[in-house]
C-alpha cells in the first residue's frame, strides 16, 4: 500500500515523466477495454442467422450440366390454367436476382385488347431498355412483344383442357361475361349456348375458346381444320414451350431443365385455387373483391354477389362432349400440344421424369412443412391475418391461401412469403421496387374507374382519342393475326369433333 502510495506521488509530481504521456497512455487503455467489450456484448446479440433450408444442396436439385440460367423471358399467361402459380415463380426469380420486369400500367397489359408496347411501364421504345421477364395477362401480339423483349427471349406457355378450363372459367367470370351470368348453371349453358351467346358483348370471350383468344387470334372463327393448322403453326413458330396444366410437375421439370434452373425456382404452392367443396351454407363469405372481377372492373357487382348461390358446374357426359365442340379451337390445340409434351417426356426419358417429379414433390413437401401452417393446406382467406398475403376475392367462389409458421428465422421467411405472395400484392411489391417514386395505382380504387371492364387500365389522365386509338387497333387485330396474314374463316359449321385417340 505504501509502495503504491509513493508510485502515485511520483506520477501527481511528474518524476516519472510528463503528465500529458500518462493521460493519453490511460485513454488508450480505456479504449481498448471498451471495444473489448463491446465485441463481447455483441456477438452475445448477433448470433449467426439459422441456416435457411432454402440454402441447402437439396435447393439446386439434379445437376443441369453447364447450362447458364436463361433470364429472357416471356411467359403467356392464358387463363385459368394454373398460370399465377407459374407466374410466382418467374416473380420469385427475378426478384431474387434484381431482373426487370415489363410491368403492366395496371395489373394486365391492356388485356382483352391485343397487346401494345406501350402498355409496358416505363417502356421507352424498342431496345431502349433491357426487361427482362413478361408475364402478367395480356393477349398476344407478336410483334408489339418483339419490341419489349430482347431477341433472344424464351417464350413459353401452358394450356388446360378445355372442358376443365370452361368450368374455371363459369366460376370465376360468371358475374362477369354476360353469357355466362344470364345462364343458372354450366350445363344449362352447354345445353343451348348460342341462346346466351353473344360475340359482340364485352367479356364474352371468356366463354368461348379462351385459350385461341389469349394466343391473340379470332375466337369466334368457324372452326376448320386448316383454320386449326394455322393456329398451332403460328404457336410452335414463336412458342419454345407449352405445358400442360394437367401434368404440372412434368411441366415444371421440362421447364426447369429448358431454362436451366435451380430445383427451388420450380417449386410452388398452388396460388389463386378456387374452394372446391362449397362451405355448409353454400355461399360467399368475407368481403373481399376478387382478381377477376378488379380485373373486369366489377369490383362493386362483385362485392354485392356475397349470399349468392355457389355456380352449379355439374356436366354429364354429353355435355362435356358438347363442350369440347363449343371450344373446338381450344380442344385442337390442347390435342396437338398434349401428344408434343409427351413427346418431349419420351426424349427426356420416362424414369428420369419419374426420379425428378418425386424429387420436385419432396420438396414440395418439406418446404410446406417448414413454411406453412395448418400442415400446408391452402386456407380461406378471412383466417389469414397478415392482409398482405390475403388473396382476393372472386365473385361467389373463395380463393384459398395460406398462412406462414411463425418463427422463421429472416431468410426462411422472406424466401416462404415469396412462394405464397398473392400476385396482385406481388406485381405492387415489384412496381414499388422499379419505380419507387412513381405513385402506385391502390387496390382500394379499383372500383374507382382505374380498371376499365375487361382488365384495360384507364390513367386519369388519359385521353378519349387514345382510347378510341386503341379500340380501332383492337378491330384492326381482328382482320389478321399477329403473324400479319389474315385470318382464314370457313363457313363450314362445326358438327362434331370427337376425340379418336385417348389422351395420355
Amino acid at each position: 500500500m505504501m509502495a503504491r502510495n509513493r508510485m502515485l506521488r511520483s506520477l501527481v509530481c511528474g518524476r516519472l515523466g510528463p503528465v500529458w504521456m500518462w493521460k493519453a497512455l490511460l485513454f488508450f487503455v480505456a479504449i481498448a477495454f471498451a471495444t473489448q467489450l463491446l465485441g463481447i456484448i455483441f456477438n452475445k446479440s448477433a448470433q449467426p442467422a439459422a441456416h435457411s433450408i432454402f440454402s441447402s444442396p437439396d435447393a439446386q436439385g439434379p445437376s443441369l450440366g453447364s447450362c447458364q440460367p436463361h433470364t429472357h423471358i416471356m411467359f403467356l399467361k392464358t387463363h385459368k390454367t394454373a398460370s399465377s402459380t407459374v407466374l410466382n415463380m418467374l416473380y420469385r426469380f427475378g426478384e431474387e436476382r434484381n431482373l426487370r420486369f415489363a410491368l403492366p400500367l395496371g395489373y394486365q397489359l391492356g388485356y382483352p385488347l391485343p397487346f401494345n408496347a406501350h402498355r409496358v411501364k416505363g417502356y421507352r421504345g424498342p431496345r431502349a431498355t433491357e426487361f427482362h421477364i413478361m408475364g402478367n395477362h395480356m393477349r398476344f401480339n407478336k410483334p408489339e412483344v418483339e419490341k419489349v423483349m430482347p431477341a433472344d427471349t424464351f417464350y413459353f406457355s401452358i394450356i388446360r383442357d378445355p372442358v376443365a378450363l370452361a368450368e374455371s372459367s363459369f366460376a370465376y367470370y360468371k358475374e362477369v361475361a354476360p353469357a355466362f351470368r344470364k345462364a343458372k348453371g354450366l350445363g344449362d349453358f352447354v345445353d343451348d349456348p348460342n341462346k346466351y351467346y353473344d360475340p359482340r358483348l364485352r367479356n364474352n370471350h371468356y366463354a368461348r375458346n379462351l385459350l385461341w383468344f389469349d394466343f391473340g387470334m379470332d375466337n369466334n372463327a368457324n372452326f376448320s381444320v386448316e383454320l386449326a393448322q394455322h393456329g398451332e403453326a403460328m404457336i410452335r413458330q414463336t412458342f419454345r414451350l407449352i405445358l400442360v396444366s394437367e401434368y404440372f410437375d412434368q411441366s415444371m421439370i421440362l421447364l426447369r431443365h429448358a431454362l436451366c434452373w435451380p430445383l427451388d425456382a420450380v417449386v410452388s404452392f398452388s396460388l389463386n385455387a378456387r374452394q372446391q367443396k362449397p362451405s355448409s351454407n353454400s355461399v360467399m363469405s368475407g368481403s373481399w373483391v376478387g382478381k377477376a372481377a378488379v380485373a373486369a372492373g366489377v369490383g362493386a357487382r362483385a362485392g354485392r354477389s356475397q349470399g349468392k348461390m355457389l355456380p352449379n358446374l355439374s356436366l354429364t357426359d354429353h355435355q362435356r362432349e358438347k363442350l369440347r365442340q363449343w371450344n373446338a379451337l381450344d380442344w385442337y390445340l390442347y390435342k396437338a400440344f398434349n401428344r408434343t409434351f409427351w413427346e418431349d417426356i419420351d426424349k427426356f426419358g420416362r424414369a428420369q421424369m419419374e426420379q425428378e417429379v418425386a424429387l420436385l414433390r419432396m420438396r414440395r413437401e418439406i418446404l410446406g412443412r417448414v413454411c406453412l401452417k395448418d400442415g400446408g393446406k391452402p386456407v380461406e382467406a378471412y383466417r389469414i391475418r397478415d392482409k398482405n398475403i390475403r388473396p382476393f376475392q372472386s365473385g361467389v367462389v373463395k380463393i384459398l391461401g395460406y398462412e406462414l409458421q411463425p418463427g422463421l428465422d429472416n431468410a426462411t421467411r422472406t424466401a416462404c412469403l415469396r412462394m405464397i405472395r398473392p400476385e396482385i400484392q406481388y406485381k405492387d411489391l415489384l412496381d414499388s421496387k422499379q419505380f419507387p417514386r412513381a405513385v402506385q395505382p391502390q387496390l382500394g380504387q379499383q372500383g374507382q374507374g382505374l380498371l376499365a371492364a375487361g382488365g384495360a387500365f384507364v390513367r386519369h389522365d388519359s385521353s378519349r382519342t387514345g382510347e378510341k386509338m386503341m379500340m380501332r387497333e383492337a378491330e384492326m387485330e381482328r382482320e389478321r393475326d399477329w403473324d400479319g396474314s389474315r385470318i382464314m374463316k370457313s363457313n363450314q359449321t362445326l358438327k362434331g369433333v370427337r376425340e379418336k385417340e385417348r389422351l395420355r
